[in-house]
């Protein structure tokens, strides 16, 4: 039974997905670049945010264990070399504004879904006190099961703006 769990079906009792159905095709097959992850660079509230969060977060996700981000960084987090990369404090993405934007909620918080052209999709909380980012590789297109693995983690140390 594979760990993936596909958008638009139930993930945990609390999942759903909002809005449009995600099943999007993304062209191309290249791999995450599981090397250098760029770190943002925050204000300093939501940074203590970032570092507070950074101590909760899981060893695996999605089945893939946690591995180091080049440079290192309590902002930033990679699991299964680069699969699935996770980098807090960045700065709100201006898609955020697009009132066509397309989100997903898993588990109790909200993501904005986006696309990437040759990548897997890439995943920005919305409405916390800080902007947590999760890009996935081409593996996760269809598949939010990372987001609900980060759930709880994002739910206890980020608080929500709302």
């Amino acid at each position: 039974m594979s760990s993936h769990r596909p958008f638009g079906l139930p993930v945990r009792a609390a999942a759903s997905v909002a809005g449009a159905v995600l099943l999007l095709t993304v062209a191309g097959c290249s791999a995450s670049d599981s090397g250098s992850v760029a770190v943002p660079a925050p204000p300093p509230a939501e940074a203590a945010v970032c570092r507070t969060l950074a101590k909760e977060l899981p060893d695996t996700v999605a089945g893939l264990g946690r591995t180091g981000t080049e440079p290192e960084s309590e902002l930033t987090a990679a699991w299964g070399d680069g699969a699935i990369v996770l980098r807090c404090g960045v700065v709100r993405p201006e898609k955020m504004s697009d009132p066509q934007a397309r989100a997903v909620e898993a588990d109790g918080v909200n993501w904005m879904y986006e696309p990437r052209e040759g990548d897997g999709p890439r995943f920005t909380t919305t409405y916390r006190k800080a902007y947590v980012e999760v890009s996935l590789d081409e593996r996760y297109t269809h598949d939010v099961g990372p987001l609900v693995d980060l759930a709880a983690p994002v739910k206890k140390a980020v608080p929500s703006s709302l």
